[in-house]
């Protein structure tokens, strides 16, 4: 087994380095770590703009990722770990979560937390999910990979996870909101992400003592960036893989009352319906036919918004307040 202690703190790269690493070690087991700057991770199924706060999202600068695998949307920052087990396909039951939380779930104990596999593929203590847990298989590999949320900002990820249940009605998996908790609330004594990690390294050498560290090439570091600005960086794969749905927004601004309805499709606007009590010089219809084909992204919405004269449509009002009844 190879230890991989990733020298990023960059979503994109990290996510990425879990694809790279497939081709690039197709039969060596390996055992992956990386901590993310503030990002949301969506499951490979998930419709991305139902699972998020989009405008907090932007706000915060905070980046959205798509994965290889199934299951829910995470929130990554500083105060979580993440680990990634890489083994030959076949070797263990797939829908069998407990073979690599148990090095996790040893170590916790040890350090007299009551930690719990339960239910799927969730890690909990006093019932609060402080992991979450995913896989896949590919290039006959599995990946498992997992998240420990050591002290992270639970307000930020709150927020970066709240959505308007009204907004969207589609065929994709939606997250299970779980009750989530820090484990800085249980351990006996504060550990910093870079202590925590160093702690769990030490029990998978210890469950491995062939176990060698491996430390990525600058050609490594080159082939992942790559894949990254490919794939991971990109609307189309973040968002536009998303499955289709219908989106559904309401907002009142002076003009009077605005309501959005659009079909999408792979991320691109298939329909356009817009209703209100708005008084309107040009035929609404106008405006709903330069929305098809448009990608449903805030850009590419308001390059069609501010290339007519808006107030033509709803009078009085600005770009900008007619632009959030589409996001």
């Amino acid at each position: 087994m190879y230890i991989i202690d990733s020298p990023s703190h960059d979503a994109y790269f990290n996510i990425a380095a879990e694809e790279y690493l497939l081709s690039r070690f197709p039969k060596e087991d390996l055992f992956l770590l990386y901590v993310n700057a503030p990002s949301i991770i969506v499951g490979k199924f998930q419709n991305t703009l139902a699972e998020i706060n989009l405008q907090y999202v932007q706000e915060k600068n905070i980046k959205v990722v798509r994965r290889m695998s199934g299951g829910g949307t995470v929130y990554h920052d500083l105060g979580n770990l993440n680990f990634s087990f890489h083994t030959l396909l076949g070797e263990y039951d797939f829908m069998d979560f407990s073979a690599f939380t148990k090095p996790v779930l040893t170590l916790l104990n040890n350090l007299g937390v009551p930690a719990v596999l339960k239910g799927r593929n969730d890690l909990l203590v006093d019932d609060k999910k402080f992991s979450g847990n995913a896989k896949l298989a590919r290039q006959g590999k599995m990946i498992q990979h997992g998240t420990i949320l050591l002290h992270s900002e639970m307000e930020v990820l709150s927020q970066a996870l709240t959505v308007n249940p009204l907004k969207f009605v589609d065929k994709a998996t939606k997250s299970t909101r779980s009750r989530v908790t820090n484990l800085s609330e249980y351990l006996p004594e504060p550990l910093s992400t870079e202590a925590f990690k160093k702690l769990l390294t030490e029990e998978i050498i210890h469950n491995n003592p062939a176990a060698e560290r491996y430390e990525l090439t600058p050609e490594d570091i080159t082939g992942i960036k790559k894949l990254a600005a490919e794939k991971y960086e990109t609307w189309d794969w973040n968002f536009g893989f998303s499955p289709n749905y219908n989106f559904k927004k309401g907002i009142k601004v002076p003009a009077g009352f605005i309501e959005v309805h659009l079909d999408v499709e792979k991320g691109t606007i298939k329909q356009a319906k817009i209703f209100g009590d708005f008084f309107a010089e040009n035929p609404i219809e106008d405006l709903e036919t330069q929305l098809i084909g448009v990608k449903h992204e805030s850009s590419q919405i308001n390059k069609v918004l501010s290339a007519v004269d808006i107030t033509q449509y709803f009078g009085k009002v600005e770009v900008e307040e007619i632009l959030e009844a589409f996001l």
